[in-house]
């Protein structure tokens, strides 16, 4: 046989087939990880999710343009679970949701805090679902931050500035803040919330005066909200789809359909495998603390 005639030859090509055969089975791996999973469209409902603090609104814009062109998709729920966050990227969200509703009804589920910027999205909606412990409203907005020069003074450090206008460093932590600069950054803030408390008023269909005296900062319950007429009814998830459903002409129990993403590189689930591997077998191992703590030296 070839095998016994030739082994070292026989056994190079065993190795090439072995690796040839790894490398397809990997590339095949990574372009199909590569490809966004398709949601199925029968009877579902969109949901778009915003989570955590408000520092960027790219991802949700991107999600409300994609339901916003998907004929399939009748009705949108946006999954608000926030504290707030930016001004700017809050404000990008309720101008793309204030078009997307013109287009398709969009229903807002609050998770369990809906708050400042959080609510800012919400309002932009055709309705919003909240449960009765939800934390919202926090209408409000602030700019702060922390003095270092009596510290500076204690170390002996003096920090030398050179700017082109009088405001060009307003608020700087290594001085005394003068008068004019806090009328500046507090008539900046004023013109801020008034945005927020006009934004929150036109979607929702109040009067103004009528926002703006729930809009001193405070926090509310769903419950409180929802007699404040801030929130229109109380539910969960569920119940925001089902009202989203209704208004979509749904029929039936509608199916939540998440925006399409990239599954996790193959090549990176490996390398991250054997990465856990190895740092299991060192930890494990009588060397690995010191071979860990020398290279850290």
């Amino acid at each position: 046989m070839f095998s016994r005639r030739h082994p070292i030859l026989f056994f190079v090509l065993m190795l090439t087939g072995m690796f040839s055969a790894t490398v397809v089975v990997i590339s095949v791996g990574v372009m199909v990880s590569l490809s966004p999973e398709a949601p199925v469209l029968e009877n579902g409902v969109g949901v778009v999710e915003i989570t955590g603090v408000i520092a960027d609104s790219q991802q949700v814009l991107d999600d409300l343009k994609y339901f916003r062109e998907t004929d399939e998709v009748k009705a949108i729920v946006l999954r608000v679970n926030s504290p707030g966050g930016g001004v700017g990227p809050s404000q990008e969200i309720y101008r793309s949701l204030m078009k997307t509703r013109e287009v398709k009804p969009v229903i807002t589920s609050m998770g369990g805090v809906a708050a400042s910027g959080g609510y800012y999205a919400a309002a932009a909606t055709n309705g919003i679902v909240a449960n009765s412990g939800t934390i919202t409203g926090s209408i409000g907005v602030i700019m702060g931050y922390t003095n270092f020069r009596q510290i500076l003074d204690k170390i002996g450090l003096e920090p030398v500035v050179f700017k082109s206008g009088d405001m060009k460093d307003a608020g700087s932590p290594t001085r005394d803040m003068t008068d004019k600069e806090r009328d500046y950054l507090q008539q900046l803030v004023t013109s801020l919330h008034g945005q927020f408390v006009r934004d929150v008023a036109t979607a929702r269909g109040l009067e103004v005066p009528d926002v703006a005296k729930l809009a001193d900062g405070r926090i509310y319950t769903g419950e409180e909200a929802m007699s404040l007429r801030l929130v229109d009814r109380l539910g969960n998830l569920e119940d925001a789809l089902e009202w989203a459903a209704e208004l979509g002409g749904l029929e039936g129990e509608p199916e939540p359909i998440y925006p399409p993403r990239p599954k996790d590189n193959m090549i990176d689930y490996l390398l991250d495998n054997a990465t856990v591997r190895i740092s299991t077998a060192l930890q494990s191992s009588e060397m690995g603390p010191s071979f860990l703590y020398r290279m850290g030296q």
